[in-house]
């Protein structure tokens, strides 16, 4: 499947690194709104950079890999539908439900495609935890604990405005990888509470050519949500921009039987732990599932073969929907100081086998 990249920002080159392991998979285009830019990666990756428009009309693209700002995100893909191409995005799926279902439509009526990061929730360290889950290690989950935190992407990231605007934030940033492991883990989440604040503290971009320069901030900065999925499991999530060091277990699941350590779901591989009831000390456990030294494209790779083979891919259009919503109502809850029923369901994406390479899924 010819793919064209549009958006040739920080995270492009983290899926160009992983384009040559990936069957299936050809990178055809990039573009971006700076069309030097664009050439400039093209001619580095081996292929054509071009303008956003002439890469959408070209005749020569199946799927395009919409890498843009979140603001971007479900106007390139309704493009790039309107086209007759699949799409497969980064996180969130849209800035709103309001944006992304109109997507989803689309993409229905025309018989295509749309997937949507994050897909390191396929790697072998959430795919194993979701076993260890299925296969009942700490009995009947009954509840799960995240707890993501960091002072600010300004202190590495050359240009973070967009993480301090509209469609940016820890919720809306980081949510999405812990928010598709529970929904991977669990189910649907059907109600949330939660409550959000931000400091006023100066925030000054510390890194590349805008070093030095203030930065604005118009979005909450500290989210705690509680999520009640529909299996009757309670989740509590913080994510935050304003911590400077915590001593607080990242992602954990409490069950019956024992307590499960997740490892982070912003990395493919790493290690998952567990503490049974009887001697409450910690162990690890062996991979059992998912892809081993993976990397961003991952997803993009099972959505191909998933079309070529005329199953659901995994990190799906819907799935990213669900967790939108989610993170809709977590802030609508946080402003309203109310409790929101979230209204979509979505089914558990298949797990992916111990034993699974890009084009064997």
């Amino acid at each position: 499947m010819r793919v064209g990249v549009v958006g040739v920002g920080v995270i492009s080159q983290q899926y160009f690194e992983h384009f040559p392991a990936l069957p299936g998979l050809e990178l055809t285009a990039v573009a971006d709104i700076d069309v030097d830019r664009a050439q400039s990666v093209g001619g580095a990756q081996g292929v054509r950079g071009t303008s956003v428009d002439e890469l959408i009309a070209a005749a020569d693209i199946d799927v395009v890999l919409n890498l843009t700002i979140p603001a971007a995100h479900a106007e390139i893909a309704t493009r790039a539908l309107e086209a007759g191409k699949h799409v497969y995005g980064e996180k969130p799926l849209a800035m709103s439900t309001a944006e992304a279902q109109p997507v989803l439509d689309l993409a229905r009526r025309s018989g295509l495609r749309v997937g949507s990061a994050p897909d390191t929730v396929l790697g072998s360290g959430i795919q194993t935890a979701r076993t260890a889950l299925d296969d009942g290690l700490i009995g009947s989950p009954v509840g799960a604990a995240v707890s993501w935190s960091a002072p600010g992407h300004e202190l590495w990231h050359p240009a973070p405005a967009f993480y301090y605007q509209p469609g940016g934030g820890p919720l809306l940033d980081m949510g999405p990888y812990y928010l598709t492991s529970l929904v991977s883990f669990f189910g649907p989440v059907v109600r949330v509470s939660g409550a959000s604040t931000r400091s006023d503290r100066e925030r000054t971009i510390a890194t590349g050519s805008a070093a030095g320069t203030p930065l604005r901030v118009d979005i909450d900065t500290h989210v705690v949500a509680v999520l009640e999925h529909a299996n009757g499991v309670v989740s509590t999530v913080t994510v935050s921009f304003e911590v400077w060091a915590t001593r607080a277990p990242l992602f954990e699941v409490y069950g019956t039987a024992g307590t499960l350590g997740v490892p982070d779901p912003n990395r493919f591989s790493d290690t998952v732990s567990i503490a049974d009831a009887g001697t409450r000390e910690w162990r690890d456990l062996p991979t059992s599932a998912g892809y081993t030294d993976a990397g961003r494209g991952y997803g993009l790779a099972d959505m191909a073969h998933a079309i070529a083979t005329d199953r659901p891919h995994r990190a799906s259009g819907d799935l990213a929907f669900h967790v939108l919503e989610v993170m809709e109502a977590v802030s609508t809850a946080a402003r309203e100081h109310t409790v929101v029923e979230v209204r979509s369901r979505v089914d558990r994406p298949d797990t992916v086998p111990a034993d699974a390479t890009p084009g064997s899924w």
